[in-house]
């Protein structure tokens, strides 16, 4: 069965074990998920059953939005509550001093990653390095944030939303937050990704795959039965000829072809839709 939709992951359960649930539910050993959401954090998860799983690098998937709660002076090496080893007492701010910190942030940033993160170090995942008790030093990354709104502050808690570019840690920017309100130290008590680009949670229904692509459409003017069959495709026979990735329209299936330097190859080819 191919099939592409949104799921809700639940908090408390990692992606790759989500998967598996969803396996079984939907009776389908072929599955594979698009950008990994932390045990710790819920939310949308977009899924990929049997071929549609080849889909995910074309998909309109960003910008990411997150909506979290800060704890301002939790101290905790995950940056979320896995590991919190204590939290200091201050008071509160002011409410426009908060929204200040938040509004700082809008624009193109660089920070460092968590060292509990997906990120490899010679072939070796953070988060294994840093739970062995091995030292993880991280290269700083660049991020941009769209869009941050403060949505509540109930001291030590502040719940906010954010819009990103893909690859940002959610869990930085609460530290980055702290860090701006004159902190040494906050963690994330709660993380949902609410959308990833257009994809949002909506019961597992299935997603028009032709409206879900982030790449244009192209035309081709020959014989469809060329495309049909995956036969070789003449530059000239397509309306658009200029360098870039196309999905060409094959009825219940499509095709996804590159051009570059004239020649036409095939990236993907008869996926049903």
């Amino acid at each position: 069965m191919n099939r592409l939709f949104v799921a809700y992951k639940p908090s408390g359960i990692g992606s790759n074990k989500y998967l598996y649930t969803l396996k079984n539910k939907y009776k389908n050993k072929k599955a594979g998920f698009a950008g990994t959401l932390d045990p710790f954090a819920k939310g949308v998860l977009l899924v990929g059953f049997g071929s549609h799983t080849k889909l995910f690098r074309f998909l309109n998937k960003t910008p990411k939005t997150y909506k979290a709660t800060l704890w301002l002076g939790a101290k905790s090496d995950t940056l979320d509550t896995e590991m919190i080893e204590e939290v200091a007492i201050m008071p509160s701010f002011p409410l426009k001093k908060v929204q200040e910190a938040l509004l700082s942030l809008q624009g193109n940033l660089e920070y460092e990653p968590p060292i509990f993160s997906a990120k490899r170090i010679n072939g070796q995942r953070a988060y294994d390095l840093a739970r062995a008790g091995k030292e993880v030093v991280l290269n700083k990354i660049h991020s941009r944030v769209y869009d941050i709104q403060l949505i509540h502050y109930s001291h030590p808690f502040v719940t906010f939303e954010a819009t990103v570019s893909e690859g940002t840690y959610i869990r930085s920017l609460g530290r980055l937050i702290a860090q701006k309100l004159g902190l040494e130290h906050g963690s994330l008590s709660m993380l949902e990704r609410l959308n990833e680009g257009q994809f949002k949670y909506e019961n597992e229904k299935a997603l028009n795959i032709k409206n879900s692509l982030n790449i244009a459409q192209n035309y081709y003017l020959s014989d469809a039965d060329n495309v049909k069959y995956g036969r070789v495709l003449a530059l000239q026979d397509l309306q658009l000829q200029e360098d870039g990735t196309y999905w060409l329209d094959n009825g219940n299936m499509i095709s996804v072809i590159t051009i570059q330097n004239g020649t036409v190859k095939y990236e993907l080819g008869r996926i049903e839709c």
